[in-house]
């Protein structure tokens, strides 16, 4: 499949997460992360500042711009 290049810029990236693909600012796909990656090593979660590969489920239309937003869904009681 199609692997994107990122840097995380703020907070961590979790393999379990939701991505949220943004292009000039307006949400082109929602999905999961198939697969996290640093070098060539599969990883549970990439924090801020450092270099990362990202695959998306169901996604290879990157394109250099791209913001993906990773985030995570909870169940909250009430």
């Amino acid at each position: 499949g199609v692997i994107a290049g990122c840097m995380v810029t703020d907070g961590k990236v979790v393999r379990s997460g939701h991505v949220r693909v943004k292009r000039a600012g307006s949400a082109v796909y929602e999905g999961k992360i198939e697969s996290l990656k640093r070098f060539k090593d599969d990883v549970k979660e990439v924090t801020q500042g450092f270099e990362c590969g990202i695959s998306i489920e169901k996604y290879t239309d990157f394109q250099v711009g791209d913001v993906l937003e990773i985030y995570t869904m909870e169940r909250v009681e009430r």
